[in-house]
């Protein structure tokens, strides 16, 4: 699915060099190659507000928490979410006592509705998290407006969408994770931009944010043995924030390349009876984190088998929804939530990644549409004009 070895090889000797420095240094625990990398991805992200504060993290689902106890959420609190996710962003706001809000989610996009979202607001609605899924930003301008509306906080969960832009009515871009109050990435090995081991990190425009966030992320700390709030102990290594800078250097062309990869997917998916390809939402770019596409629910699971057959990697992201889970039990539905429940049954990923070359494309496409009795087309040779 990720071509991690390929991507060590092609930049070894960058990141050799990186490591070598941290070991000389002996900075291991934040310190200035934290500090570097965090001032690069600010200015990566900068745009006409300026730039966001950014503060490296332990992992994705520290941020998640971090930024929920930097808004004061707990008890009795709600927070409105997609069920059609990862766990961390209802599992972080459940350890801190606040209730998950599951809401449905758009079928073309899969990610959260904001319809379904104005629908499931009380008294106790204290935060909406939209979830960018795949890659492709959520309807940022929709959900700014609500929480504007209902003086809701506003928290992107950018996990699978760094380098994303969101593309406003008046055609103003932004990127993913520097809209709302907070942004949250993760630097997991198989993220768009990821590490060699844990990593996260936390983005905001507020000072005030900024600043809570640091303290709670050093265990509460303003300053070494002077704590102020109870926080956690979440920091970004040396190592990784080193590999992190190295990585981030060359986001753009591998940015370029998936979205080369996945319009070589789509030239080929174009004509299939069987096959749908991922949504392109008009106020998003997208990065293709996963390149997920939908096929009749009653065959998924053997396409996946017979791709396994052939040497050829799938996945299912996500077979079983947040509110469909015994940890999630207490959680509130809103709606039934019958889109989430007809993604996890009919979703697909194939494989994607900088390295997956056209013919690599192609042998997967053509795999696919066999198994449904399609064959694919010589239209492939023309896919970089998808993209324009």
């Amino acid at each position: 699915m990720v071509d991690l070895r390929r991507q060590v090889a092609e930049i070894r000797n960058e990141l050799d060099a990186a490591i070598g420095a941290v070991l000389d240094s002996g900075a291991f625990v934040r310190g200035p190659f934290v500090r570097e990398f965090q001032e690069r991805l600010g200015a990566y992200l900068a745009d006409d507000r300026g730039t966001p504060h950014t503060l490296g993290v332990a992992n994705g689902t520290d941020a998640l928490q971090i930024a929920y106890q930097a808004l004061g959420l707990g008890p009795g609190d709600e927070v409105i979410m997609p069920a059609f996710t990862f766990c961390a962003t209802a599992e972080a706001a459940a350890l801190l006592g606040a209730m998950p809000v599951f809401a449905d989610i758009d079928p073309s996009t899969f990610n959260l509705d904001p319809a379904q979202v104005e629908a499931a607001i009380t008294p106790r609605t204290k935060a909406i998290v939209p979830v960018h899924l795949f890659g492709q930003c959520a309807d940022l301008a929709a959900f700014e407006r609500i929480a504007g509306q209902h003086g809701l906080a506003l928290i992107e969960d950018t996990a699978q969408a760094v380098g994303t832009q969101h593309i406003g009515p008046d055609g103003t871009r932004r990127w993913a994770g520097t809209v709302g109050d907070i942004g949250t990435v993760s630097f997991y090995p198989s993220k768009n931009l990821g590490a060699y081991g844990d990593g996260g990190a936390l983005l905001s425009h507020s000072d005030a944010l900024h600043e809570r966030m640091r303290q709670t992320a050093n265990h509460g700390a303003a300053r070494k043995y002077y704590h102020t709030t109870i926080g956690v102990n979440s920091r970004l290594d040396g190592i990784q924030g080193a590999i992190l800078g190295v990585h981030l250097r060359h986001l753009p062309a591998w940015t370029r390349a998936r979205q080369l990869a996945a319009a070589c997917y789509d030239a080929a998916f174009a004509p299939s009876a069987f096959v749908t390809r991922p949504a392109r939402a008009s106020y998003s770019t997208h990065v293709f984190h996963q390149y997920v596409v939908r096929v009749p629910a009653d065959a998924r699971d053997r396409l996946r088998d017979a791709l396994k057959a052939q040497g050829i990697p799938s996945m299912v992201y996500y077979p079983v929804s947040l509110h469909e889970m015994p940890a999630f039990a207490d959680a509130r539905v809103t709606g039934s939530l019958a889109e989430t429940e007809r993604a996890c049954r009919e979703v697909l990923a194939l494989p994607m990644h900088p390295w997956l070359s056209m013919a690599d494309a192609e042998r997967v496409a053509d795999a696919v549409l066999s198994f449904f009795g399609e064959r694919t087309l010589e239209a492939t040779a023309g896919a970089a004009e998808l993209i324009a």
